[in-house]
Parts: C-alpha cells; structure tokens; sequence
C-alpha cells in the first residue's frame, strides 16, 4: 500500500511540474510578431528598398565617381617610387612627361541590386551592396581610352543590440569589401605590348589599393543611411535580430 501511495504522490509531482513549466512564458514566435508592425514580406522590400534610396540621394555614385583613384596609385610603395615612379623611367626615355599626362578617370558608377543574407543563429543579417565603375585610362602611348571595368561587393553586417535603458536599437557590426567579388576587366581590344605593361602595373594595384579606398569612403554613408531608415521598419528588425528569429528571406 505504501508503495502505491508513494506511486500516486510522485504523480502528482509530476503533473504539477509539468503545469508549472506550461505556465512559464515563453518567446514564441508568435508573441513576437505581436510587437513588430510589418509583415516578413514588408520588411525586406522596405529595408532593400530603403537603403537602396537612402544610398543613391545621399550621392554614392557621385562619391564613386570623384575617388580620387591615381592620387591613391601614386603613395603606393613610395619608397620604390610607387607605381609611376616604378615604371615610368623605363617609359620616359622614350616619352619624356609621361608622369604629368596620365589621367585615370571615372565613369558610369552603378549600384546594383542589393541582397540580403541572415546568419545560422539568426542574430545578424548581411547585407551585400554591388558597386561597379568604369576606369578609363589616358595616355600618349595610345591614342584610345583604355577601359577597366571594375566590381566589388561591399558587405554590412547589421546586429540588435539593447541599451541600458532596455531600448533595442539596428547598429553596423562590420562593414568591409569581399576580397572575392573584385573584378577588374580591360573592355575594348588588347592593349600594344608598351601600354600593356602599364595596364598589368596598374591592374595589379588597383586589386591592392581599390577595394580599401571604396570601402573608406562607402561604409560611413551607409552608417549614416542606416540611422536614417523608417523607425518602424528599423525597430522590427531588430526585434526579430535580437531575439534570433528568421526573417525568412527568399531573394
């Protein structure tokens, strides 16, 4: 009999802890979508579609377009003379001022079409913004623009973070270029054997220079268009980032 009623109480035990444990609230998704005002579908086109506009009227493709990109050559390796110094005393032998009437210019910068990306643990989102441009390089060794034409990807992490205030708040973790995404093609014909060691020179230095100088002047913009986005749009998705939710992307 005692080990009948001993049965019964540890039972009773039981279902209780078990009520107890039905009882304590937990973050469902369902709850949280009680505290964010737009619709999965809503966020990602008003979050691409935002930081797309907010991009292009706060002038990144102007700012592409005046890099100041032979400036940025010319301090390269300095103490061999950089990359004009490196390889126009070979050339002005037979030029003499090749130096002072190179002009490498920008045209055509683009933004193309933003992605998006959410981390295995939910807890970040990455955002991948294409740049391309076109370099065209002058020189008297030719008369024809020499064309490079130039891609890069620009990766933003976007991370939740809480205040001490308990205040959620959509901050840039990292912002840095894709090694990978660079691309740097010459566009029209093959360049004659003199100007192509130029071209090869100058190629092999924007790969080293380029991607740093692009993500110098793009990553402040974007930490600017971020802290301009819509407030219901931002504080939705950093709800769903700080609790670790999917945003369900398809893209």
């Amino acid at each position: 009999m005692l080990q009948i009623w001993g049965l019964i109480l540890f039972y009773g035990l039981l279902t209780q802890s078990s009520a107890q444990l039905e009882a304590i609230p937990v973050d469902s998704a369902s709850d949280l979508s009680t505290a964010l005002s737009l619709t999965s579908p809503d966020l990602l086109s008003g979050l691409l579609g935002g930081l797309t506009n907010r991009l292009l009227n706060s002038n990144l493709l102007d700012i592409l377009h005046n890099l100041p990109i032979l400036d940025n050559l010319k301090t390269v390796g300095v103490s061999s003379g950089g990359l004009i110094g490196g390889l126009l005393p070979k050339l002005t032998s037979i030029i003499p001022g090749l130096k002072n009437i190179i002009s490498i210019n920008v045209s055509n910068p683009v933004l193309l079409e933003l992605g998006l990306e959410q981390s295995p643990d939910g807890h970040r989102l990455f955002v991948t913004i294409p740049l391309g441009m076109v370099l065209e390089l002058k020189t008297f060794l030719t008369d024809k623009l020499l064309k490079l034409d130039i891609n890069l990807n620009i990766i933003v992490e976007l991370i939740a973070v809480r205040d001490n205030n308990g205040k959620i708040h959509l901050v840039i973790g990292d912002c840095k270029h894709d090694p990978g995404s660079l691309k740097i093609t010459l566009l029209e014909g093959v360049a004659p054997s003199l100007v192509q060691e130029l071209v090869d020179t100058v190629t092999k230095t924007l790969t080293e220079r380029l991607p740093h100088l692009i993500q110098k002047k793009v990553c402040p913009l974007v930490n600017e268009v971020l802290s301009s986005l819509d407030v219901t749009l931002v504080h939705d998705v950093a709800e769903i980032l700080i609790h670790g939710h999917s945003l369900h992307l398809k893209l």
